[in-house]
């Protein structure tokens, strides 16, 4: 029978990240980064709620067979499985929904770019829920200047349409909230393999998404969707779903929540990479200007270049 922690990684006390890290959040950053993709095909097929049900089942059931093969069992306690069903509301169902809704109704771009609050948000809750993720002036300023650079890269002509569906625009906000908080919360799974971790919240999300797209929009009656989006589909639970969280939980152990949401303002850039690579786009002087942005926020916030500022006062 496999132990019941085995795999399980080793708990970080210093919340920085190391070279290791770093990678996992390229990594991470790479693998998120095809989501606006996928999502803008598959959403125009599938309805949102269903897309999500979709979406967290695949990658359910991919790292409930992982686990078999790996044999390594998952963790029991109904507090646990508790944890685990708010998890998934938390990490997947209330943002994924909000920002597949939010996509058929403002672009990927502008949708990207209200994502980028996401450390915003982190750092706050952070500051004021946590004892050991408490908020300087440094790390501060560089998530402001982050954020001006995902604008850059993006291009600013993406905000010329802020302000046209404010709902929309707010459920990608609301998102992004719910995101940082998954972060905050997740620090209680410490101690766990990451893939069980991940398989968990999955399982969460899909006991309480999948009842809510059979109540709200009826699958079945839709049409069977194309190839395109099915491949879509199936893109966002394999790739950007249940590989991605494997790895975020890792790095959540090691490097503590702030760290681990700086994968949004690394997602545009490994888009525009791939973009340039794969489908011969070219290159913008605005996008070389937001990616030296966003990387010189990087540096500020990985701080080992510069002296630590002086922490807040805790709330």
């Amino acid at each position: 029978m496999p132990h019941r922690y085995a795999g399980a990684m080793t708990i970080s006390t210093d919340l920085r990240l190391g070279r290791s890290e770093w990678g996992l959040l390229g990594l991470l950053s790479l693998l998120w980064g095809g989501s606006f993709f996928f999502a803008k095909i598959a959403v125009a097929e599938i309805p949102p709620l269903t897309l999500v049900a979709g979406r967290v089942g695949i990658a359910t059931m991919f790292l409930l067979l992982a686990l078999q093969l790996c044999r390594v069992a998952m963790p029991r306690g109904w507090k646990l499985w508790l944890s685990f069903l708010a998890m998934g509301a938390l990490n997947n169902v209330v943002p994924f929904g909000l920002l597949f809704w939010g996509q058929t109704r403002i672009d990927s771009g502008l949708a990207s770019i209200l994502n980028a609050f996401t450390p915003i948000f982190a750092v706050v809750a952070a500051h004021v829920l946590t004892a050991d993720e408490k908020l300087d002036l440094r790390r501060g300023v560089a998530v402001l200047i982050g954020i001006a650079g995902v604008v850059l890269t993006i291009g600013p002509d993406a905000l010329g349409d802020l302000g046209g569906n404010l709902a929309a625009e707010m459920a990608c906000l609301a998102a992004t909230l719910s995101y940082a908080l998954a972060g905050i919360y997740g620090r209680r799974f410490r101690g766990l393999p990451p893939i069980s971790v991940a398989a968990g919240q999955l399982c969460g999300a899909t006991v309480l998404c999948v009842p809510l797209a059979l109540a709200l929009e009826a699958p079945w009656q839709i049409a069977v969707p194309s190839r395109i989006a099915l491949g879509a589909l199936l893109g966002l639970a394999l790739i950007s779903t249940a590989a991605a969280y494997v790895i975020y939980f890792r790095i959540l152990a090691r490097a503590g929540a702030t760290n681990l949401l700086l994968v949004t303002f690394l997602i545009p850039i490994c888009a525009i990479l791939l973009g340039f690579l794969f489908l011969h786009e070219a290159l913008a002087l605005n996008q070389f200007l937001g990616m030296a942005t966003i990387g010189g926020a990087l540096v500020l916030i990985d701080g080992r270049l510069l002296p630590r500022g002086p922490a807040l006062p805790p709330t």
